[in-house]
């Protein structure tokens, strides 16, 4: 475990606090007219699954979590259940769709992902900047559409759906930004 400064946590960074694994799930550095700054945290237990507020001050010092990052495939998601498969030692490991959060819906069967594990538990993953998915059902294109006109809702392969121009259509790929979750361009 290493340790660094409450004003160095990121949204994603995982930390060990009292004993339990917390994912940082939003961070906001203040600083009021008077006192001291500090920063707002807004964190996940991974094993409770409950969600925790927590005021640092700048001086403080978090206590980081060492992850083993695994190269790993998505095999098949069962239910609320994926599973992935481990590249080198073909162990197999499970996630539910609770702890992925969002990342459930960027993952493709037989997609190589990295699995960050935590003394040997899979805790979470490394998401390639954008991934390519097939829009399953949209509203018809519409002649003469710009890319700049109205934006419409597509559902994609995985249930994600995202603001598409007015010109993609059924069956089309296009490539979603994984962070914002927006449409970036057709493949």
């Amino acid at each position: 475990m290493d340790s660094t400064q409450a004003t160095r946590l990121r949204k994603g960074n995982l930390i060990k606090m009292n004993g339990e694994l917390m994912r940082v799930l939003d961070v906001t550095h203040l600083t009021p007219g008077k006192g001291k700054a500090f920063v707002q945290a807004k964190m996940r237990n991974l094993k409770a699954g409950s969600l925790h507020d927590h005021k640092f001050r700048s001086a403080d010092s978090v206590e980081r979590a060492t992850l083993d990052d695994r190269e790993m495939q998505f095999t098949y998601r069962d239910g609320q259940t994926f599973h992935f498969m481990d590249l080198e030692t073909y162990d197999q490991v499970e996630m539910t769709a609770e702890s992925l959060g969002d990342s459930a819906h960027y993952l493709l069967p037989e997609a190589t992902i990295k699995v960050s594990l935590y003394e040997g538990e899979p805790v979470g993953l490394d998401l390639p900047m954008t991934v390519d998915l097939a829009v399953s059902e949209t509203a018809p294109a519409i002649k003469g559409a710009t890319a700049n006109a109205q934006l419409k809702p597509a559902t994609l392969e995985t249930g994600l759906v995202v603001q598409v121009p007015p010109f993609i259509t059924n069956g089309d790929k296009i490539r979603v930004n994984t962070e914002t979750g927006e449409y970036q361009s057709r493949v």
